[in-house]
């Protein structure tokens, strides 16, 4: 039984003071590391560019914190149904990838895309399966692996994630099966679908490599709060992860708005459960 989990957090809560410059990428960093987190994890959006200057600065700020960027979030929308747009999305994931091994992040969550109104489901699922095993060659060349989340919807969508339904979310999973993406699941994104986290857990298991813990305050809504104060079952879901002999990375949504109180409590709550579990 594995007694202590890999953790990181995506600090959503603050994402748009990062992007702004009110909170230094470098602050955030520090933070983490104050709170005892093995990594500090972050949106592909709030790097400014791929520059060699500018990442050389993120790898310094990396270095002088002394503490990594485990895993980064992307926004592919390979259900378009324009093709060349589709196109488009695998590029920008692949400049996404190329960045993720500069800065030497191991984990890229990506997507399905977009619930275009013109996409069928037939449609959506097999242009995200082709398109995300396309992008899973050029990752491999640069050795960082693609987790495929059962996602809601980013603040930079226009509609909801095409496999926010849990049996989209599934069909895809199953066919991306050997192609080297795996899955990062999160608990509080089937909780707002209004289905069961543990039972979607157990299903995809055996391809997990990244976990992302959130909270809902109700089910069937997509309604974050405080992690651990919700009715998503966040202890039961790391309790099977520490029995089943995890050994990937816990990474702590935190997207509740009530500031480093919020991932502070978000980080305690998740140590005690993992402590408690048996």
């Amino acid at each position: 039984m594995q007694e202590k989990c890999r953790l990181s957090m995506l600090p959503v809560s603050i994402f748009g003071k990062i992007a702004d410059g009110e909170i230094p990428l470098r602050e955030w960093l520090r933070r983490a590391k104050q709170m005892g987190l093995d990594a500090a994890d972050i949106s592909m959006m709030l790097l400014r560019d791929h520059t060699a200057t500018y990442l050389n600065s993120v790898k310094t700020i990396l270095a002088e914190e002394g503490v990594p960027i485990a895993m980064a979030s992307a926004y592919p929308d390979f259900t378009h149904p324009d093709p060349m747009q589709r196109e488009r999305e695998l590029s920008y994931l692949e400049c996404d990838i190329a960045v993720c091994s500069a800065l030497g992040i191991e984990y890229l969550r990506v997507l399905a895309g977009q619930a275009h109104p013109a996409t069928t489901r037939a449609e959506g699922v097999r242009w995200a399966v082709e398109m995300l095993r396309r992008a899973a060659v050029p990752a491999r060349k640069y050795g960082v692996t693609l987790v495929y989340e059962d996602h809601y919807k980013p603040g930079a969508w226009d509609y909801v994630d095409f496999s926010f339904p849990t049996d989209i979310f599934l069909e895809i999973h199953r066919n991306l099966k050997g192609s080297g993406v795996r899955v990062n699941f999160d608990t509080g994104n089937v909780t707002a679908y209004g289905g069961d986290p543990l039972a979607v857990l157990r299903e995809v298991y055996d391809d997990v490599a990244t976990v992302h813990i959130s909270d809902m305050g109700e089910a069937g809504r997509f309604s974050p709060v405080v992690i651990g104060t919700g009715v998503t079952p966040n202890a039961e879901a790391l309790a099977f992860l520490k029995k089943n002999g995890f050994q990937g990375l816990v990474c702590i949504e935190e997207a509740s708005n009530t500031g480093w109180d919020g991932m502070e409590q978000a980080v305690a709550f998740v140590r005690n459960a993992w402590e408690a579990a048996k």
